[in-house]
Formats: structure tokens, sequence, C-alpha cells
């Protein structure tokens, strides 16, 4: 069986909108993408995605992704070079109503249910299928019970504006805190898996 691991960077006030670069995500007018320089975690982030089995990812963050991942040089040094032979290996299941065509290699469009399908996926061998932004996404996987684990890096810092994690309305959950650790930058990171899961 395989487990939905949500991977996010987010602010004190929830914030997941465009961490990376100032225009990673402008959706909205945001306009305060790359708040995430100058945090270094990126042993974190190589410990975490070394695991990875295939992405699930929402229409949006898949095009960011695409433009992205899908086009650097995966034969450069260090971290990028090593993400971007993982992300170009395995396969990215992607939640869409108007995309059909998918220049990426190994990407899936998942069927129009898309709790049955990514229910499915959980049920097939294999390890961790990473969900990263997406928020719209997550909230229709937490809707449906369908996220093993949170993996939360928090930075101290509070934007006051931006998509979010938890927005308001978003289902329910109940969560275990099974691992969490304080680094000297002030960045918290915090593990949450579902109730049932981590009993």
């Amino acid at each position: 069986m395989s487990e939905v691991v949500v991977q996010a960077f987010i602010t004190l006030d929830g914030v997941i909108q465009g961490p990376g670069d100032p225009a990673e995500d402008t959706e909205g007018g945001f306009d305060l993408g790359g708040w995430q320089a100058g945090y270094d975690v990126s042993e974190l982030v190589r410990r975490w995605e070394s695991k990875t089995e295939a992405l699930l990812l929402g229409r949006k963050t898949y095009d960011i992704w695409s433009r992205s991942w899908g086009v650097w040089d995966e034969n450069v040094d260090g971290l990028l070079g090593e993400l971007d032979r993982t992300y170009n290996r395995v396969t990215k299941h992607v939640a869409s109503r108007t995309r059909t065509q998918f220049d990426w290699k190994n990407t899936r469009l998942l069927e129009p249910d898309v709790p049955t399908a990514v229910a499915r996926l959980r049920d097939e061998p294999g390890g961790e299928i990473r969900v990263w932004g997406s928020s719209e996404l997550i909230r229709t996987l937490a809707g449906h019970d369908l996220v093993d684990e949170y993996r939360l890096v928090t930075y101290p810092l509070v934007l006051g504006r931006g998509k979010k994690l938890f927005p308001e309305g978003f289902p329910a959950s109940s969560l275990s805190l099974v691992e969490g650790e304080a680094l000297a930058s002030g960045v918290v990171v915090s593990v949450y898996r579902r109730a049932a899961a981590a009993a």
C-alpha cells in the first residue's frame, strides 16, 4: 500500500503560496513570493524526497513545476540535480478539469472522480505519493480522508495574505504529531499523521 504525503513550506499564518521565487505563483495579485529565501532546509528536503515514488499535483502546481523541474538540466550537481532526476523519473498524477495534454514525461491525468482515483493509487504497492502545493487538491483529499501524513516546514514569518494550507472551511481532521524539531534558524519541522494511522 502507498501513502499520500503532503509536504509544505508554510508561514506562521498558514500561507503556502510562492515560497521559492517572487514569480512562482502570483495568482490573486500575490506579491510576496520568495519568502523562503535565506533559510536552508536542503538536507531535510533531500531526506524526505529520497522517499518519493510518485507526485500527485493539482493542475496549477503542475503547470508551475513543469515549467521548472520539467525543463531544468537534471545533470547539474547538488540537490537541484537530484530533485530534478527524481521528479523526471517518477509518475506525475495530475488532477485537472481543463488539461488533457501534458509535455512533462511520465505525466498521467487522473480520472474525473479524483477521490476514487487517489484511493486506488493508495491501494497499489509502492511508497510515498508526494503532494506539494496543490491547496485545492489537498482540501479534496482531506475531505475524503486520503492524506496519510503532513510534513510541515514552518517559517518564522507572517505574511498576512496568500493561499493557505488550511483555509476557512477546510475539512475537520484529527492528527497526531509524530515528529518535531526546531532548527537554529527558527524554522520548525513538524510531521503529523492521521490519528488512526499513527495509533
